[in-house]
């Protein structure tokens, strides 16, 4: 990468650079007001910054580093982006609309080594990590499409649940927190933000020390290490007894609840069985658990799966609230678009290979 994006910055970071760099603090706020408030796309529109400001932005950083290059949108007003990186690679955006607001869906990572063996996204192997930069670019392209559509409408709401682990990006994934839960920039609230584990351990500890209100959800999947270990190659490295003990430390420590992602897929993790096993589980951590259930969306590639019946899904979700279990079934967005993490970024991967065969 030629050059770094500046969104990568956050503000505290940014006024020490153009300190060191000979600018006035000032300058930094400056900047950050054109970036985050007006949200200008280059730096020449900047046009209260000195010319020697101006340069020295230019010679180090850039604004746009992603590019569009597939928009595809859905009845349901769900929009998916294709953005490519400077470097060639592909990774994918989601813009969803809800009744609460807008919440836009962000890839930390080119691939993922994770190896859930029902997820499109990690069909390919992790690249490299995204920068922060890179992350805050994806928020702030969303943003610029609802800007030009003149309807001053704003992104609310974020998941960090795209492509990649994003507890495998700790670092740059939270410098992209601290730059969109800034409060003289996009200011998006805490509570409006959730970062998805698979179940990283270590860095939940970590996350849980951070002092910050924003929302953990972990993908589980499963309730039992067999049948975890299956789904999610992850689990052999954090088995559940040490997944738990991590989740019991960060309840005590923030107390705040943990969403529990659960992906229903026939005839593999939807039985009564497996949701006794659910209850069982949270049974002492209740009062901070949300179960979110989520009707599988079938992957071309992992041809073995399918959606959950939906009276496997009621009797699930029944056992739950009998055992006073919080839960509810995702509303599903995007369906007659590529509606599963991953899917879109593979198609255009696979075209790209079939030019170069032919």
């Amino acid at each position: 990468m030629s050059k770094p994006s500046i969104y990568g910055l956050t503000q505290e970071q940014l006024r020490d650079w153009l300190v060191e760099n000979g600018q006035k603090k000032f300058r930094a706020t400056q900047v950050w007001d054109w970036l985050y408030k007006k949200r200008v796309k280059s730096f020449d529109e900047m046009t209260n910054l000195n010319s020697d400001c101006l340069n020295l932005l230019k010679e180090n950083y850039k604004i746009q580093t992603l590019k569009e290059a597939i928009k595809q949108e859905s009845q349901d007003g769900t929009i998916k982006f294709l953005f490519e990186l400077e470097d060639g690679n592909y990774i994918e955006t989601v813009l969803m609309r809800f009744n609460y607001g807008l919440s836009v869906c962000v890839t930390t990572q080119v691939g993922c080594n994770i190896g859930c063996s029902f997820c499109a996204s990690g069909i390919l192997a992790k690249n490299r990590d995204l920068t922060g930069g890179e992350i805050v670019e994806q928020i702030m392209n969303v943003q610029h499409h609802l800007d030009d559509q003149a309807k001053e409408e704003r992104v609310s709401h974020i998941v960090v649940m795209g492509i990649g682990e994003p507890f495998d990006n700790y670092d740059h994934m939270m410098d992209f927190l601290r730059v969109v839960n800034d409060q003289k920039g996009l200011s998006i609230g805490a509570r409006h933000i959730t970062v998805s584990t698979s179940g990283l351990a270590d860095k939940m500890y970590k996350f849980a020390d951070e002092g910050i209100q924003i929302n953990l959800a972990l993908s589980l999947h499963a309730p039992n290490n067999e049948l975890r270990t299956r789904l999610m190659k992850i689990n052999k490295a954090f088995p559940l007894e040490k997944l738990m003990p991590a989740v019991d430390y960060y309840l005590e420590k923030t107390n705040r609840r943990i969403t529990f992602e659960y992906i229903l897929i026939h005839d593999v993790n939807d039985h009564p069985e497996e949701a006794r096993q659910l209850v069982e589980m949270l049974k002492d951590k209740k009062h901070l658990s949300y179960v979110n259930l989520i009707p599988y969306n079938p992957v071309a590639e992992h041809i073995d799966y399918e959606r959950s019946s939906k009276e496997n899904i009621l009797k699930f979700y029944e056992i739950l609230l009998e055992n006073n279990i919080k839960c509810g079934v995702r509303v599903e967005h995007g369906t007659d678009i590529d509606a599963a993490c991953g899917q879109l970024r593979s198609k255009q991967l696979q075209k790209a290979k079939k030019k170069e065969k032919a």
